[in-house]
């Protein structure tokens, strides 16, 4: 256990900006709400998976929308604890403590108002290790366990519960009923025991978001430039150095869509990497070759300060340096290709690990 502090929220929306994918919402409104409360409510403990007991509730608080939407309907307090007390209530039980469902953008923070609010402490864990654009995209769902009951709420009081009869019918329904609250709502599913939490999360998430944050906030002694220390750390790859010279993004179904696409410059002139994304970068491609794929992350950084930009940042010009680096392994079993890969998303190429792709190509 260990307790949260204004330096920890500051590096962990940062890193978890990496390992959102472009994904999770604005990491910037994330930090600002989660200093806030904070500040009026005071600190937060922070458990890792191995101190939960078996018979707690641990209760994932995330927002579900579009980025494009998250950007201009910040949630208040009231909104972001409304799901968590109705899932008590429907359960019978009371919440032991808060965890993040994915670890990225202000979805890694957002546990963090509701948990300060209600004096509880926060899960240093996921189930994603990245960001995902659909609900069912959890190692929950991979490891077999129900998102019933999921309970939604929005800003103008609407609390809904849904109790789906798996996580494909959880996304379908609980992505209707956010559209219909404007785009954007807070959510809490997977509301399950330690005991499966300590088999089923990603441990160590928020602690690993936070050594990113501080890497690219802190200038190393040697002088080496913060992207290739963050290779160096997530084991990733350079795919492409350049500016971007179209960003096309449409708002539909409650995701952001799109595509963008970089040219390269320096060492790269004359090449061109087109990125794909749903609210997430999912697949880069030069031509008909693929350089990453979606279960495997894919981030575009500053090419001066390497800090994240995330897909409703992107702006023509930009000079961005896009990585790409292994996802967790659970993510590479048969089911978790078959829940978060390629073909699922309707790209049609297969799945290859992003260190296969790079193999004797990488920077």
């Amino acid at each position: 256990m260990r307790w949260l502090t204004k330096e920890s929220i500051e590096h962990i929306a940062l890193g978890a900006a990496v390992l959102g994918t472009g994904g999770g919402g604005d990491p910037y409104l994330g930090k600002l709400m989660a200093l806030e409360a904070i500040k009026t409510y005071g600190p937060i403990k922070l458990l890792s998976i191995e101190e939960l007991a078996d018979d707690a509730l641990i209760v994932p608080l995330s927002m579900m929308g579009s980025p494009t939407i998250g950007v201009e309907k910040i949630p208040s307090i009231e909104e972001l604890v409304a799901p968590l007390e109705k899932i008590e209530e429907t359960l019978g039980q009371k919440a032991a403590a808060l965890m993040p469902i994915e670890v990225g953008g202000v979805n890694s923070l957002v546990p963090v108002l509701a948990a300060a609010a209600k004096g509880l402490p926060l899960v240093d864990a996921d189930a994603m290790g990245r960001a995902f654009p659909e609900s069912q995209m959890v190692t929950f769902y991979l490891d077999g366990h129900s998102a019933d009951p999921t309970v939604l709420a929005d800003e103008k009081g609407n609390t809904v519960v849904i109790t789906p009869k798996d996580g494909h019918w959880g996304e379908k329904l609980a992505r209707a009923i956010t559209v219909q609250m404007g785009g954007s709502s807070t959510v809490c599913d997977y509301a399950l025991p330690g005991s499966v939490v300590k088999k089923s999360a990603i441990p160590g998430t928020l602690t690993k978001s936070e050594e990113i944050g501080r890497l690219l906030l802190h200038k190393s002694g040697d002088g080496t430039h913060p992207i290739k220390r963050l290779l160096a750390v997530l084991n990733g790859y350079e795919l492409l150095t350049g500016k971007l010279t179209d960003i096309q993004r449409t708002l539909t179904g409650g995701f952001t869509r799109g595509i963008c696409e970089v040219e390269g410059i320096h060492d790269d002139a004359g090449r061109m990497v087109t990125l794909h994304f749903q609210n997430e970068q999912l697949l880069a491609t030069e031509g008909e070759k693929p350089l990453a794929i979606t279960p495997d992350l894919i981030a575009i950084l500053d090419v001066e300060t390497g800090q994240p930009i995330t897909t409703e940042g992107l702006r023509y010009g930009m000079r961005v340096t896009v990585i790409a680096f292994p996802c967790d392994p659970k993510w590479r079993t048969k089911k978790g290709i078959e829940t978060a890969g390629p073909r699922y998303f309707g790209y049609p190429v297969e799945y290859e690990p992003v260190e296969k792709l790079q193999e004797g190509g990488g920077k």
